[in-house]
């Protein structure tokens, strides 16, 4: 069987989450199925270390699709004709993305529809082509895949997909993530909050994120407690506004806030495991893998109770309303000031860390495609 599949997010030195996901899946089902042959269909020049075996070949096709006309170039033509092109049989797209034009089976996995909730927060013409497109691609899809129950229950409703067509595959969690020494813990604290104890947020800096829920909640925090506590801030500012800038200027306690950017996964390992917390009280999340991070690193976790985000912790995270910056402020200083409950949610997520591995996220988006593979 010869498997078309979407890897244009391979990107060497920046992969991030639907990269991530496709990596690591990608790797174990073509080492795994030699007997299948993978196209992997690139939108600009490939690092050679994503041609994970013999079995797979990797091709490059234009536009790069990084922009909503591109998009439509890139899947509704350039697609079709490569599948065409290498006689696929069946076309994978890991960031679900389909063509509406291919008439072969198409599996899509969309990992959540944060636009539909929060279309305010994308621009103009990206919220455009998601609301257009994606019900048509979930609707095209011979079988959709996702990350999360909550994130099947919200494409059942938004875009009335039968239940039986959609499958879940929780994401895992890099096992490089591991608790540090303390020697390593004080000099990383030496090195970003002048050895300080500090709370930590990763993951873009995008509104939904509740960036400025986070910085409102610290000042509340800080202005509380008497605390040298400080918060690294993690993630790149692609996506940070005006409103968060006012936020952040207008704090009394900013000298307490550092922003470091994106960091590859050695250094994020170190970075969460010397803070006292995890605070990652995004509005909506289709899954949250910092989570399962910090479980693995041994750090604490503030997260939100709403989305998928207490499906993804359960008991082993401190839950709070995303939208009552009291309750977080109110959190973090339990986490701050109380070291045996911060301890037992630590031991708590050392276990359910255990739930979620790679393989078998892997194991089940390959269980997926053969019940297409089975109707060819």
């Amino acid at each position: 069987m010869r498997i078309a599949v979407n890897t244009r997010l391979l990107l060497k030195n920046r992969l991030e989450g639907i990269g991530w996901f496709t990596y690591e899946t990608m790797r174990r089902i073509a080492e795994g199925h030699p007997e299948h042959e993978f196209i992997f269909i690139f939108d600009r020049p490939f690092d050679p270390d994503f041609i994970f075996a013999a079995n797979v070949q990797g091709v490059v096709i234009g536009p790069p699709a990084r922009h909503p006309l591109l998009f439509i170039a890139w899947f509704e033509f350039s697609i079709p004709y490569i599948l065409k092109k290498f006689k696929a049989d069946l076309f994978l797209s890991p960031d679900g993305y389909l063509s509406l034009r291919c008439k072969l089976p198409q599996i899509s996995v969309i990992h959540d529809l944060n636009f539909e909730h929060y279309p305010e927060h994308l621009p103009r013409l990206v919220r455009w082509y998601y609301k257009y497109f994606f019900p048509r691609f979930a609707k095209k899809a011979k079988r959709i895949i996702t990350v999360s129950n909550y994130s099947k229950s919200d494409i059942i409703k938004q875009y009335d997909i039968s239940p039986k067509l959609i499958e879940v595959a929780y994401n895992g969690v890099n096992t490089n993530y591991q608790p540090i020494a303390d020697v390593r813990q004080q000099q990383i604290r030496d090195e970003l909050s002048n050895g300080n104890p500090y709370f930590v947020f990763v993951g873009a800096l995008h509104p939904r994120k509740n960036i400025i829920g986070l910085l409102q909640s610290f000042e509340i925090y800080k202005n509380k407690k008497a605390s040298n506590t400080h918060l690294i801030i993690v993630g790149n500012k692609y996506w940070w506004n005006d409103e968060m800038e006012n936020q952040y200027q207008k704090m009394l306690n900013k000298s307490a806030v550092q922003f470091i950017g994106h960091l590859d996964s050695k250094r994020l390992n170190e970075v969460v495991a010397a803070s006292i917390a995890m605070v990652y009280v995004s509005f909506f999340e289709g899954f949250g893998i910092p989570i399962l991070e910090a479980f693995r690193a041994e750090t604490a976790v503030i997260t939100s109770n709403v989305t998928s985000m207490p499906e993804v912790a359960q008991d082993a995270a401190l839950l709070v309303d995303p939208f009552d910056y009291e309750s977080i402020a109110k959190a973090m200083e339990t986490m701050d000031s109380d070291s045996e409950i911060r301890q037992a949610y630590i031991e708590k997520g050392k276990i359910r860390a255990k739930y979620f591995s790679w393989d078998q996220t892997a194991k089940a988006v390959w269980e997926s495609i053969q019940k297409e593979i089975i109707k060819l």
